[in-house]
């Protein structure tokens, strides 16, 4: 969805000096979205893995005269998210802005699934996104004023074999994220999910997704750089579900809804398959 220029420059505005922390800031969408709050005045804790990209990311945006942290941590360790925390409050960084991005999938029957890296992905996918609102949140309603950005996606809508567990992490994001954002509705802070389809980024690999039905069509994967500028533009409104993509939002409101649930399931599963 593409904004009137009035309303893109009240975003602007309303970004501007605002402390945002990214979470999986080091590549592909959580990347451009700290380039996105960079841009527009922002500053930025950008948190990943992997050090060498977040030092390159804060050089390259640090340039404009923004302030950029950055937090090593893998959210895939219990207690990951505390340390996050602990960090922004040592250096006395209020967070404006909650950008739960960090995720990753895989793909394959769960019978025959690594238990472990199942585990790791509801850590990252679940718990750690959970225990950072838990964090932030508090500080966001005493002062009245916040936002939170949860990164679900489409597999949120429906049940997902070959990806049963990533289906269904991103499910919880989906519901959680509504339900909090109506527990805040008196409030001025805001709890938004976005829920893109496949994005053309290292995702896809690390999912083991290449070959799969739902990606023989090369235009399947879409730009980060219009997804991340969708869900941030959807964040700053207060939406509660931010879609990337007309024509999915049409199929996932009106049309799967309707089909016999054992249909719904073979068409997903046929998506997966390679």
């Amino acid at each position: 969805m593409r904004l009137p220029f009035s309303m893109k420059q009240e975003i602007v505005s309303m970004s501007a000096g605002k402390w945002a922390l990214v979470t999986g800031a080091s590549s592909g969408i959580g990347k451009e979205f700290a380039r996105l709050h960079a841009a527009r005045g922002g500053h930025l804790v950008i948190v990943a893995r992997r050090e060498d990209a977040l030092l390159a990311l804060k050089d390259e945006l640090a340039a404009d005269g923004q302030r950029i942290e950055v937090i090593v941590q893998d959210l895939a360790q219990p207690g990951a998210a505390a340390s996050v925390f602990s960090a922004t409050e040592a250096a006395g960084i209020q967070i404006d802005y909650l950008i739960n991005n960090a995720g990753f999938g895989g793909h394959g029957k769960f019978v025959e699934r690594d238990t472990a890296a199942d585990s790791r992905m509801i850590q990252v996918n679940i718990t750690a996104l959970t225990e950072l609102m838990h964090a932030y949140l508090p500080g966001m309603v005493a002062r009245n004023s916040g936002r939170i950005l949860n990164v679900s996606s489409t597999a949120s809508m429906m049940p997902g074999p070959l990806q049963a567990v990533y289906y269904a992490t991103k499910a919880y994001v989906t519901s959680m994220s509504q339900a909090v954002a109506e527990e805040l509705a008196d409030t001025n802070v805001t709890v938004s999910a976005l829920c893109p389809g496949f994005v053309d980024t290292g995702f896809i690999e690390a999912g083991d997704l290449q070959g799969v039905a739902a990606l023989k069509d090369p235009k399947a994967a879409k730009s980060p750089v219009g997804v991340a500028e969708c869900g941030y533009e959807g964040m700053l409104r207060g939406e509660l579900i931010t879609f990337n993509d007309s024509q999915l939002k049409f199929m996932l409101n009106w049309v799967t809804p309707l089909l016999p649930r054992k249909q719904l399931l073979k068409m997903s599963k046929g998506l997966m398959e390679k």
